[in-house]
């Protein structure tokens, strides 16, 4: 299978992808009930999306395509309104958080098509681990080479998503020390981590015919790096953050993207290299662990400075883009999160104080249904 041509579309648009956790309303384990909830909610109204995902226990949903945080925002609130309706039917509860705080990966059942069995085939008990729970947003490029330019260009900002989204500090019960232990599921795939160094299409389609002569990947579905292209789209997408705990956290972690990549492509600071990648993996296991309490070492000046830090400098910096975007409220939620603390900070809040981890997952979903 030859490599599909890149589909042109307007730029930077936006897409957001949400997977949703389902939570039983008397234990607050996972539920599932993801045929239940797809047939309640099959004449839902509006232009975004639902379908299941690789388990029982979860959906995701998509909006549609947006060009502004507003409008994205609204209809991130239109779909947690009916999905919130038709949870309530079923007397079941949406979450967010990118793992759930203490349900077991052996008790989940592998949802009944044909890709995902083929997954289970494949990489066997692995599969029912990667219930976990992501939020994937979609930037629209014009071409392919623009589109490999900038997923390079942001690779030393992945560790902002990072820690700005986490939320998963809870795995069966334990708290990992990890601020995104989510994380750690996805790079247990082969096909995880960094797409390879490539900034034509012309170049990534060699690259794509040598993976595919092996036998080893047959589509761009194979791959699960951390930001990958997706042509049929037209369009990069970034797949590293957790689920957020509200849908206003995650339109603003869209937007924040959406204005760092007008900063990129239209005042290019600096170009994408190789070299990049050299501190890649340090910079993002840093996120991972301690959130925006890390470190992260700038690629070029070798310099080290708190990921905290960082993430603010950069926000200032790219105001200008995000008032042109009309994202300014977006900017400005996210900033005041770098001092309130992320998800997983809350999460670990509400537990010291006292709530066993069933009631905080009644909180978090309460706080994802509003």
């Amino acid at each position: 299978m030859s490599l599909a041509p890149f589909t042109t579309s307007e730029a930077l648009t936006l897409g957001v992808e949400l997977e949703l956790q389902l939570v039983g309303t008397h234990d607050f384990d996972l539920s599932p009930q993801a045929d239940d909830l797809l047939r309640v909610l099959k004449s839902h109204t509006g232009a975004w999306d639902v379908k299941p995902e690789i388990t029982r226990s979860m959906i995701e949903i998509g909006t549609s395509i947006q060009r502004e945080h507003g409008p994205l925002r609204d209809e991130l609130h239109d779909l947690r309104r009916q999905l919130s309706a038709g949870a309530r039917k079923l007397n079941i509860a949406i979450g967010g958080g990118g793992t759930h705080a203490f349900q077991h990966w052996s008790a989940q059942q592998i949802y009944p098509t044909e890709r995902f069995h083929y997954i289970s085939e494949l990489y066997g008990y692995l599969a029912k681990q990667f219930t976990v729970f992501g939020q994937h947003v979609h930037i629209g490029c014009e071409n392919g080479d623009t589109a490999l330019w900038l997923l390079h260009a942001l690779s030393r900002y992945v560790p902002h998503f990072i820690a700005l989204s986490a939320s998963s500090p809870y795995v069966q019960g334990v708290d990992t020390g990890f601020d995104s232990a989510r994380l750690n599921s996805v790079f247990a795939f082969p096909l995880s981590g960094r797409a390879p160094f490539a900034l034509t299409w012309e170049d990534f389609g060699h690259y794509f015919d040598k993976m595919t002569s092996t036998g080893v990947v047959e589509s761009m579905k194979d791959f699960y790096w951390d930001i990958r292209p997706k042509p049929e789209f037209g369009t990069i997408e970034l797949r590293v953050c957790d689920t957020p705990l509200s849908v206003d956290k995650a339109a603003a972690l869209a937007c924040y993207l959406q204005c760092l990549c007008r900063h990129l492509r239209e005042e290019r600071p600096f170009e994408p290299a190789e070299d990049d990648y050299l501190v890649y993996t340090f910079n993002r296991f840093q996120a991972c662990r301690f959130g925006l309490d890390g470190e992260i070492v700038d690629p070029k000046t070798k310099q080290r400075h708190k990921l905290r830090d960082d993430i603010l400098r950069t926000l200032a910096r790219i105001d200008e883009h995000a008032l042109d975007l009309r994202a300014l409220d977006a900017s400005n939620l996210l900033r005041d999160s770098l001092f309130d603390g992320n998800d997983a900070h809350a999460l670990r809040q509400h537990h010291a104080a006292g709530l066993p981890l069933p009631a905080v997952v009644e909180w978090a979903t309460s706080r994802w249904m509003a």
